[in-house]
């Protein structure tokens, strides 16, 4: 339950990231303080979602695995928006690249805690 908890709360917060992030792209002729603002009004959510996930998290992953889970639903949320808002899509050698962050993340979410 921990472990879904935590994951479902990262995905929440990575998806508000994303959007304060990479969300400007499609209005590059908006002032840049004007998207610096709302991109930092964005991301406010983000932090609302990722502060209790590591802390409920933490007890069961130790911090560098809550990094590393992260980072998989990073590039998880990071590859739909992709695709889905900017329509972009990712090339092979961005699934390779995926591919093998993914088998790192793995790596570190096998050893015993």
């Amino acid at each position: 339950m921990i472990a879904f908890k935590t994951i479902s709360l990262l995905i929440i917060s990575n998806f508000f990231m994303t959007i304060a992030w990479y969300g400007h792209l499609k209005f590059k002729n908006k002032m840049i303080w004007l998207v610096i603002f709302l991109s930092w009004a964005i991301a406010f959510f983000e932090y609302c979602f990722q502060v209790p996930a590591n802390r409920i998290g933490h007890s069961i992953f130790t911090a560098p695995q809550l990094k590393m889970l992260q980072e998989v639903i990073t590039f998880s949320v990071f590859a739909i928006f992709s695709i889905f808002y900017l329509n972009e899509k990712p090339t092979i050698y961005d699934y390779i690249a995926y591919f093998l962050v993914f088998i790192a993340i793995l790596v570190s979410l096998l050893q015993p805690r």
